[in-house]
C-alpha cells in the first residue's frame, strides 16, 4: 500500500488506493486499506490532505514540506514549492499572537486540461 501511495502522482483518495491495491492483492478489503492508511498517516509515512470542498481525504507519499495547487473544475491536484520570505512564521506570529511553527499553502487554479 505504501508503494502505491508513494508512486501515485495524482494524490489519490482511499477509494483510488483500494482499487490500485486490489490489482496486486485481489482479496484485500476496503476496511483494511483504510486502517492501513490511518497507520501510515500516524507514522508520518504518508500525508493526509483535505484539499477541496468535498471533504474527501487525499493521500500524498511525498512527506517533505511542499504545498499544493487544486483545480476547482476537475479536482486535479499538483505539488508546488513556493519560496516565501524566511521570516514568514515570525511575521504571522507577530500579526496574530500565535506561536507559529509552520504553514501549509493551498493554491487554486484551472489545470491545463480544464
Amino acid at each position: 500500500m505504501l508503494d502505491v501511495v508513494r508512486h501515485a502522482g495524482d494524490h489519490p483518495t482511499a477509494r483510488d488506493i483500494y482499487q490500485r491495491v486490489r490489482r496486486r492483492r485481489p482479496g484485500i478489503g476496503f476496511a483494511t486499506v483504510y486502517r492501513a492508511l490511518n497507520l501510515l498517516v500516524a507514522h508520518r509515512e504518508v500525508l493526509e490532505l483535505q484539499l477541496g470542498d468535498d471533504a474527501v481525504a487525499r493521500y500524498d507519499g511525498n512527506t517533505s514540506h511542499h504545498d499544493h495547487v487544486v483545480c476547482p473544475g476537475c479536482g486535479a491536484v499538483a505539488d508546488l514549492s513556493v519560496r516565501l520570505p524566511a521570516d514568514v512564521n515570525a511575521r504571522a506570529a507577530a500579526a496574530t499572537g500565535f506561536a507559529v511553527t509552520g504553514y501549509d499553502l493551498r493554491f487554486e487554479g484551472r489545470c491545463p486540461d480544464c
